[in-house]
């Protein structure tokens, strides 16, 4: 954030603002690198059928997984922590829009499109099941992108990323049970219900798949980070080893989409309407979440950089996570993992344009007064002197 009080934006010209213009190149044109990631892969599965098998025999979507991973749970300074916590409206109101709000949506959303109960749409319990692992997953990566972009709190972003990162190996496991394999039966979903039932998982898969695929990342980050700090300092590790590491993600995600999409290939040939058909809650999803979650922090008086921060935090999505947890339980080739690999390609376009809304609202919207959550708020008033004093 910038010392000067000014309009930020795109126009302004302030090195600290958010514009959209000046994103990584890579990161600008992910989606575009997603698409020829997709076509390579399904190029290569179409054309050699055969590396299938070495594919799975090496376990190259699994490393990949792993390796996407790491640097975003090494990037995270879990010391920020204390500036959340001692916020406890900020706070509660991110909670309420990740952990309530947010999987209910997106599990709402899944039983429209595809639990079967709107005629016109079968129950497809693959992509029922790819939603709700999505869903379920709260954003620890990307968001940092969005936010930084539309001139959010970092302070704020890094700090719910952190509690986010902490509170999703606790729970993840949990809310994939309730919401995949409980809700579909007291809901009377019966047809879904079964078959769901057909895939066989239970919770200690998707609770091992948790334990590997963001446990092992999450121990790296941590180590990595208490290791670096302590013997070349903070500077030293904000500025030269996490902008090292950074790249990895995107050239792991890649891989990863290469990979997975060669095992895809015959199935994507077979039914491209199934992106579409896919894509079609997503981005609703996306956009909902939001306009709500913005909308919920500008009514509680939250100033622009606060609101901006818990509105792409809650809008976004740990789909590494979705991906590793599905291709653990179901398979690589399963319709379930196929599902969450097209998160990403849905998420970054869609929360780009969103980066240009919050810097539009940030003009339009009349902020005066609005303080909670600002880190250089006054500090309150002394008591008036008592007369006997």
């Amino acid at each position: 954030m910038s010392n000067v009080e000014h309009e930020h934006g795109p126009d302004c010209g302030c090195e600290a603002c958010g514009d959209p213009r000046s994103m990584d190149f890579l990161d600008k044109y992910l989606t575009v690198w997603i698409f020829l990631a997709m076509g390579l892969g399904v190029g290569l599965g179409y054309v050699a059928p055969s590396v299938v098998e070495p594919i799975e025999n090496y376990y190259l979507v699994e490393i990949g997984l792993i390796l996407m991973m790491y640097p975003p749970l090494a990037k995270v300074n879990y010391r920020q922590l204390p500036t959340v916590f001692r916020q406890w409206r900020v706070l509660g109101l991110s909670l309420l829009q990740n952990w309530l709000i947010g999987p209910t949506l997106m599990f709402g959303l899944a039983v429209v499109f595809f639990g079967g109960v709107v005629p016109g749409l079968p129950a497809r319990p693959e992509f029922f099941l790819g939603l709700v692992f999505i869903g379920m997953a709260r954003c620890i990566a990307m968001v940092l992108v969005w936010n930084d972009l539309a001139d959010g709190s970092s302070e704020y972003a890094a700090g719910l990323v952190a509690f986010n990162s902490v509170f999703q190996i606790l729970t993840y496991g949990v809310y994939v049970w309730l919401f995949a394999l409980v809700a579909p039966n007291l809901l009377g979903l019966n047809a879904l219900a079964a078959q769901i039932g057909t895939f066989d998982i239970t919770p200690q898969q998707v609770f091992w798949a948790i334990a590997v695929f963001l446990g092992v990342p999450f121990l790296g980050g941590l180590l990595s980070r208490s290791g670096g700090v302590r013997l070349k300092g903070e500077s030293w590790y904000e500025e030269t080893f996490v902008p090292t590491v950074s790249p990895l993600t995107l050239v792991a995600l890649l891989f990863t989409v290469v990979v997975m999409f060669a095992t895809q290939g015959d199935a994507i040939i077979a039914a491209p309407t199934d992106v579409l058909l896919i894509a079609v809650p997503l981005t609703i999803y996306f956009v909902v979440m939001f306009f709500v979650s913005f909308g919920m922090g500008h009514a509680i008086g939250a100033d622009y950089s606060t609101t901006t921060a818990i509105g792409f935090t809650a809008a976004s999505n740990n789909f590494e996570l979705a991906i590793a947890v599905a291709v653990a339980v179901f398979g690589v080739s399963s319709g379930v993992a196929f599902t969450t690999v097209i998160g990403p390609l849905i998420e970054v376009p869609v929360l780009l344009s969103l980066v240009y809304v919050a810097i539009w609202f940030q003009r339009r919207i009349d902020w005066t007064g609005h303080r909670t959550g600002s880190l250089d708020a006054p500090d309150p008033p002394a008591d008036p002197p008592r007369e006997d004093d």
